[in-house]
């Protein structure tokens, strides 16, 4: 199963959160800190979300970067 991620640069900091999860975040002062960081949140969540007995939220979110150049006029 994977979940899209997004991870923000901050003004000292990298904050990671999962749109599917909800609640689901990180915050770490480098990227890959930051990655690591919420994949164990996320491995954690799915934990805790099994042991209360809750549904496993399906990914749904879909990621795409858009590219703006060249531009029609």
């Amino acid at each position: 199963m994977k979940y899209a991620v997004v991870i923000e640069t901050g003004e000292t900091s990298y904050g990671a959160y999962v749109p599917d999860l909800p609640g689901c975040v990180a915050v770490a002062e480098t990227v890959d800190e930051v990655r690591t960081l919420i994949q164990e949140a996320i491995a954690f969540h799915l934990e805790s979300l099994a042991e209360d007995g809750m549904l496993i939220p399906q990914p749904k979110t879909l990621c795409e970067y858009i590219d703006l150049e060249p531009l029609s006029a």
